[in-house]
C-alpha cells in the first residue's frame, strides 16, 4: 500500500524570496503545542493566520488558470437562474427565484387563482452587503399569512437576529439579537416561539413572544432545560392543533406539548425522558403516533390516546431486525414513514392509509427511481393532500421533484435540475461495492466515475463522514463534474458511525466503537484497489467537520495510502475540546464521544485524537481549512495541526493552511463565492491526482 510522492514538486511560490513560513515567525518555545492559537483576541493569532493564509495563495499562485477554468467550467455547466417550486398555501402561492448574477433568493407570492398579481414578500439578495456574510437561519408565516418572521446570522457565528414584517410590503423590524434559528407560529396568530442561547451556545430554553398589530410584548420564558448534555428545539404538528419542544441529546428524547390555539398554556410533558430512549410525535385528530427506540434499537411505531396519554401505547409497526424506521408523517388518511433497509443501505417511503380502527387499508413502499438513490418527503403543506411531493437524487441522476398521486399512482415530474456542457449524467455510471472490514463486517462503498472509463483503475477522491448517524445518501453534485470530466472518480466510504444502513451502524461507530470509523475507511481505500476501481498511488481523501476527524485520524494510521487530502473545518482536537465544557457544543457531545472526565472515556479519546497522535511520519499534501467564526469547530484546530504538521516536517507534500476570516462552520454564505472556494479546493486535488494540466 506504499504511495509514491506526488507526481511532481509543488509549484514554487511566485516570489523573487519565497517567504519566511509562519511557523518559524510566529513559534513558541515554551508551547510546543501551539496553544497559544486559541487566544482569539491576541493581535499575533490573525497576524498567524493571514501569513499562512498569504503562504497559501501563493502556493496556489501557479494552479490560478486551473481554478479560473473549474469555476467557469461549474458556471456553464449549471442553471445560474434558479426557480423554486411553487408551494400553495391557504390563501397565496409562494416561490423562491434567484437571478443568474445573484448569490441570495428572491422569495415571491400571489394570491390564489390570480398569477398575475405576484409580490416580492422578502428579498434576501438586496439585505446582503458584498464580501459580507448573510445567512437565514428559518422563515415563518404566520397562519393568516399576514406577517413573516424570519432569522438571520451576519457573521457566522450562528447567532441570529429576529426579523418581522406585514405582508406584502410592511418594513422590516428587527425585534431579537441573539437567539436561535428556529421559529414556529401558534395558530392564534399572534405568538412566536424562539429558542435562546446559554453561555455555551446551547439552545435551552423556549420563549413565546406576543404580537399585537406587528408590536412586539415582553418575551416569556416557556421551557427551559437545565441538562447541558439536552438541547431544546420545536415544530408544529402538521395537523396544526400542537407545538412540539423536544428536549434531546444525541441518545435520548423528551417531548412537551403546547396547544397551538391557546400557546400561553403550560407545557405539558408527553413522556419523561428515559436514559437511552429516543422519541419523536405526529398527531391526527384523536392520536399521537410515537416513533422511538424503546424496546429496539431500530426504532417502531407506536399509537396513543390524545386524551389519556398515561394509558399504554398500542404497537402499529413493530420493531425489526433489517430496517430502521428513521421519520414519520402524519397526514389525514394516514402515515408516509421514511425506512432504511440495513442490506442495502437504501431509504424507502412507505405508504400506510389507516381505517377508524387504525387497521392499515393501504400498506405500500413508493417505487425507486434507481437504487442506490435518494429519496424524500417535500413540502406538503396540507393535511388532506392525497398528493405528496418527492425529491429524488442519486451520484448520477439530478435533483429531480415529482408530485405522487395517491389515488391513481400517476408520477408527474415537477421539475428536474438542467445540466448543460459536455459531460451529461447519461455518460456517467455509478457502482456499489463491499469493502472487509478489519473485523469481517461488509462496509457499502459507492463510486462514480465517467462511463467510458470503467473497468481502468482511475486517480480517486475518497469521501467520508461517520458521525451522529448522518446518512450519505447519494447526491448529485455539479462541481463534482468538473473532477469526473477530467478522469477522476469519486467514491463515498460509508463507514459506521454514520446511519447509512440503519441506527445499528451508527452504533457500531460511536463511543467505545469510534476507532471502527477509521478502519472502515481504510478498507474502503484498499478495496477500490483491489477491486480496480482506484489507482493506489493516486487515491485522495476529503472530510469535514467530523468527516476531518475520519481523514485526520485514518492518516495517522496509514499515511501512506493517500497521494493528498483536504480538511475543511476538521474536528481534530478532539480530547482537548472535549475537556472544555464552556466550548460551544462540548456538553452535548458527551454521548457521542464519550466524558474524557472520565478515565476509560478519556483514554479512547486520546488514542484517535488527530493532534493527540502525530508523530514523524510520511503525511501526503495537505490544505487544511478553517473560519474565524466557527462556532462548531474552532478555527484553532486546523490552525495548530498545520503548525504542528509544518513543524514536524516529514510530509511528502505541502502542508497549507487556509483560514477564511468572514465565514462560519459552513463556509462563504454566497454561492458565487462558494463556487469559487470550492474550485480552489479541486485545484489541489487535481495537483495531488497529477491531473492539473488535464481538460475536460
Amino acid at each position: 500500500m506504499k504511495a509514491q510522492p506526488p507526481h511532481r514538486p509543488f509549484p514554487a511560490a511566485p516570489h523573487t524570496e519565497p517567504l519566511p513560513s509562519p511557523v518559524e515567525r510566529f513559534r513558541r518555545a515554551e508551547d510546543p503545542e501551539w496553544h497559544w492559537l486559541e487566544e482569539r483576541d491576541d493581535d499575533r493569532v490573525q497576524a498567524f493566520l493571514e501569513a499562512a493564509n498569504e503562504e497559501s495563495q501563493a502556493w496556489m499562485a501557479p494552479l490560478g488558470s486551473l481554478i479560473e477554468r473549474l469555476y467557469h467550467g461549474h458556471l456553464a455547466r449549471r442553471e445560474l437562474t434558479v426557480h423554486g417550486l411553487r408551494t400553495a398555501l391557504d390563501h397565496y402561492t409562494y416561490w423562491s427565484e434567484t437571478a443568474a448574477d445573484a448569490d441570495y433568493p428572491v422569495w415571491w407570492r400571489h394570491p390564489n387563482g390570480q398569477p398575475t398579481q405576484a409580490s416580492v414578500f422578502l428579498d434576501l439578495q438586496a439585505r446582503a452587503t458584498p464580501d459580507h456574510y448573510l445567512e437565514l437561519g428559518d422563515m415563518a408565516l404566520s397562519p393568516d399569512e399576514r406577517w413573516l418572521a424570519w432569522t438571520e446570522d451576519t457573521s457566522g457565528d450562528e447567532r441570529f437576529s429576529l426579523y418581522l414584517k406585514a405582508l406584502p410590503d410592511g418594513e422590516p423590524c428587527r425585534l431579537l439579537e441573539e437567539i436561535g434559528p428556529e421559529l414556529t407560529w401558534a395558530e392564534d396568530n399572534a405568538t412566536l416561539l424562539f429558542t435562546r442561547y446559554d453561555a455555551t451556545q446551547r439552545p435551552d430554553s423556549i420563549w413565546r413572544l406576543p404580537l399585537a398589530q406587528g408590536q412586539a410584548g415582553e418575551p416569556s420564558l416557556v421551557l427551559r432545560e437545565g441538562d447541558p448534555e439536552f438541547w431544546l428545539g420545536l415544530g408544529k404538528t402538521r395537523s396544526r392543533q400542537w407545538l412540539v419542544l423536544e428536549s434531546a441529546s444525541k441518545d435520548t428524547s423528551e417531548c412537551h406539548l403546547l396547544p397551538a390555539l391557546s400557546p400561553g398554556q403550560a407545557p405539558r410533558c408527553f413522556r419523561p425522558r428515559e436514559k437511552g430512549v429516543e422519541y419523536g410525535l405526529e398527531h391526527r385528530p384523536g392520536h399521537f403516533y410515537i416513533l422511538h427506540n424503546r424496546n429496539g434499537p431500530h426504532f417502531r411505531l407506536d399509537v396513543a390516546d390524545e386524551h389519556d396519554l398515561d394509558a399504554p401505547w398500542r404497537p402499529l409497526i413493530g420493531h425489526r431486525d433489517d430496517t430502521t424506521l428513521e421519520d414519520v408523517e402524519a397526514f389525514d388518511w394516514g402515515l408516509a414513514i421514511t425506512e432504511r433497509d440495513h442490506h442495502e443501505a437504501q431509504v424507502r417511503i412507505r405508504i400506510v392509509e389507516l381505517d377508524a380502527s387504525h387497521s392499515p387499508r393501504r400498506d405500500e413502499r413508493l417505487p425507486l427511481p434507481e437504487s442506490p438513490c435518494s429519496v424524500m418527503l417535500g413540502d406538503v403543506p396540507h393535511f388532506d393532500s392525497r398528493r405528496l411531493r418527492l425529491r429524488e437524487e442519486s451520484f448520477v441522476m439530478p435533483v429531480r421533484w415529482l408530485e405522487h398521486d395517491l389515488d391513481s399512482g400517476e408520477r408527474r415530474v415537477l421539475k428536474t435540475q438542467p445540466i448543460h456542457g459536455n459531460l451529461q449524467p447519461a455518460d456517467l455510471c455509478c457502482e456499489r461495492i463491499w469493502a472487509r472490514a478489519h473485523d469481517g463486517e461488509r462496509i457499502p462503498v459507492s463510486v462514480v466515475m465517467r462511463a467510458d472509463l470503467a473497468g481502468h483503475p482511475l486517480p480517486t477522491l475518497l469521501y467520508g463522514y461517520g458521525a451522529y448517524g448522518e446518512v450519505l445518501d447519494p447526491w448529485f453534485s455539479v462541481a463534482r463534474l468538473e473532477l469526473l470530466a477530467r478522469g477522476v472518480a469519486f467514491a463515498v466510504a460509508h463507514v459506521r458511525g454514520g446511519g447509512d444502513r440503519g441506527e445499528p451502524w451508527y452504533l457500531a461507530g460511536k463511543l467505545e466503537h469510534k476507532e471502527n470509523s477509521f478502519r472502515d475507511f481504510l478498507a474502503a481505500r484498499n478495496a477500490l484497489v483491489e477491486k480496480g476501481f482506484s489507482d493506489g498511488e493516486r487515491i485522495a481523501a476529503y472530510g469535514a467537520s467530523a468527516g476531518g476527524l475520519l481523514v485526520g485520524a485514518s492518516l495517522n494510521l496509514a499515511p501512506e495510502a493517500f497521494c493528498a487530502a483536504v480538511l475543511d473545518v476538521p474536528f481534530v482536537d478532539v480530547l482537548r475540546t472535549m475537556e472544555n465544557p464552556d466550548l460551544p457544543l462540548t456538553t452535548a457531545e458527551y454521548t457521542e464521544w464519550g466524558n474524557p472526565h472520565e478515565p476509560d472515556a478519556r483514554k479512547r479519546i486520546r488514542a484517535y485524537s488527530p493532534l493527540d497522535n502525530l508523530s514523524p511520519q510520511p503525511y501526503p499534501a495537505l490544505f487544511l481549512q478553517g473560519s474565524w467564526h466557527d462556532s462548531r469547530v474552532p478555527y484553532w484546530e486546523p490552525a495548530k495541526l498545520y503548525a504542528r504538521l509544518t513543524e514536524m516536517g516529514t510530509a511528502r507534500g505541502p502542508i497549507l493552511l487556509r483560514t477564511d476570516m468572514t465565514a462560519g462552520h459552513g463556509g462563504a454564505s454566497g454561492r458565487f463565492k462558494a463556487w469559487h472556494d470550492n474550485a480552489r479546493q479541486d485545484a489541489f486535488i487535481l495537483w495531488a491526482l497529477g491531473l492539473d494540466d488535464k481538460e475536460p
